[in-house]
């Protein structure tokens, strides 16, 4: 990955179908791998002008092996994950009873608290390990008396003290603050399962020293692989855990997923609600209100996913989390809109054969399966009626309506840095939206000239300290745009 093709690839046009080509030659056996892109890049800006090839050039054969090279950060298509899966089914190795602990992080946002209802209904499968929170010790104040963790922290730091007077009669409780408090409680003790409930790139520190500490993963936070996927993945795979996605799209993937042989994955179809603006006509977004913005039509969530549903950036996002998840091509990745959220994803197999993941929007339930896999757990909540629920609908996503939606896409076919910048661009064009400073419309703007000002400083193969440091630099950059 580090290296490319000797022979200079000026001729090929763009630097997307540069990579195209590049990897049909690979995946051909037909070249050999020495001189770093840097040299190549620059060679071929030295020769002839480029000449414009079409993606369908390289062959359907081709394109396929290149969508099955990457590796999928989840557990699906190799060895150890088909064997947890045929125990779960086995009456007599099944794990359905096996207790997990669990540590929570972004414990009283709707992720942590929806999280904590399920070990409250669950005791015997279910304990807290550790906590953390934001500012809200009210909230985790009565959490902490009422599932006993070992540890908690807030990162709001001036409220430690508070919080420590508070919590004076439960001296076994360890309490730490700040940013730093977060990666400690991240990686304490003996917690099974981290389920990152932080919103936004805070989370992916902690996630990192989770893996590290050999902790299983449930992502319920998806910029830790939107930004950090680079450096993520390979993580997951040097210390053996598991990652499981705990948002409603991926998780319906992951369980179309299970039992799927390697290499039959064709194509990952997202549905999207639509969002608030689902039904407006596009010229009446001159009229937006963040108000408006935060009337999400069908499912309860916080303010910064919920706006990013009505720009369709969190579909756009959820592209590339999807990419680094299953190790599908950003060319078989697709998105449609389906106003019921009945149906919260799809895959497409090689035979044509297409599985989908039903329910109703509650997000508990991809909540419960990250915490539980390969097991399903008895839980009391409504069965879906699809009788009741009478129709379902998909159409085609309005992109003039979603410019952010094509930005994600961008941003994933190039790769490298840019997925960071355009994640830390949105952070700072929401909560400059949400302050009133800048109108609706003009989010998508402030992320595509981020993203522009990046192009000289993009990097293929960040590091962890590149990705900490463009996520600072990208949001002083956005809001000074």
């Amino acid at each position: 990955e580090n290296h490319c093709l000797s022979a200079s690839l000026g001729g090929f046009g763009s630097f997307e179908n540069q990579i195209v080509i590049m990897e049909a030659f690979i995946g051909s056996g037909a070249a050999t791998l020495s001189k770093p892109w840097t040299q190549i890049n620059k060679a071929a800006k030295n020769q002839r002008k480029p000449t414009s090839v079409r993606m369908n050039a390289v062959p359907a054969a081709k394109v396929q092996q290149q969508t099955q090279r990457f590796p999928a950060a989840a557990p699906v298509f190799d060895d150890k994950a088909q064997k947890l899966v045929q125990m779960a089914g086995s009456p007599s190795t099944s794990s359905a009873g096996q207790h997990k602990k669990i540590t929570l992080l972004g414990c009283t946002g709707s992720i942590g608290v929806q999280t904590l209802d399920i070990v409250q209904e669950q005791p015997e499968l279910f304990s807290v390990v550790g906590l953390s929170a934001g500012s809200n010790i009210d909230l985790l104040e009565q959490q902490t008396r009422k599932f006993k963790p070992q540890i908690i922290c807030v990162q709001n730091e001036k409220l430690y003290p508070e919080l420590k007077k508070r919590l004076s009669d439960m001296p076994q409780v360890k309490i730490v603050s700040g940013n730093q408090g977060v990666v400690e409680v991240a990686a304490y003790g003996d917690a099974d399962t981290v389920v990152t409930g932080i919103v936004g790139c805070a989370g992916l520190l902690p996630t990192i020293a989770a893996i590290k500490s050999g902790k299983n993963i449930a992502l319920a936070n998806k910029e830790t692989l939107i930004a950090g996927g680079p450096v993520v993945v390979p993580l997951v795979k040097k210390h053996n855990v598991m990652m499981t996605p705990a948002d409603s799209e991926h998780s319906a993937i992951f369980q179309c997923l299970q039992g799927a042989p390697y290499n039959s994955l064709s194509k990952v179809i997202l549905t999207a609600s639509g969002g608030a603006f689902r039904d407006w006509d596009v010229k009446d977004l001159q009229k937006v209100t963040v108000a408006d913005a935060l009337k999400h039509p069908n499912w309860s969530m916080g303010a910064k996913i919920t706006i990013d549903s009505a720009t369709l950036m969190n579909k756009g996002l959820e592209v590339i989390e999807a990419h680094y998840l299953f190790g599908a091509s950003y060319d078989d990745i697709e998105i449609v809109v389906h106003p019921q959220s009945i149906i919260h994803s799809m895959v497409e197999f090689k035979d044509t054969s297409v599985i989908a993941q039903l329910g109703w929007p509650d997000m508990r339930l991809p909540l419960l399966y990250a915490m539980s896999w390969p097991n399903r757990v008895q839980m009391p909540y409504s069965r879906l009626d699809l009788v009741k629920q009478g129709q379902l609908t998909f159409r085609a996503p309005d992109h003039a309506k979603y410019p952010c939606m094509d930005l994600a896409y961008a941003a994933g076919r190039k790769g490298g840095s840019m997925p960071a910048v355009l994640n830390a661009a949105n952070e700072a064009a929401v909560e400059l939206f949400r302050a009133e400073k800048i109108h609706y419309l003009q989010i998508a703007k402030v992320i595509e000239a981020t993203m522009e000002s990046h192009k000289n400083e993009w990097l293929a193969q960040p590091t962890l300290d590149d990705i900490v440091s463009l996520d600072t630099h990208a949001r002083v950059v956005a809001k000074e745009l």
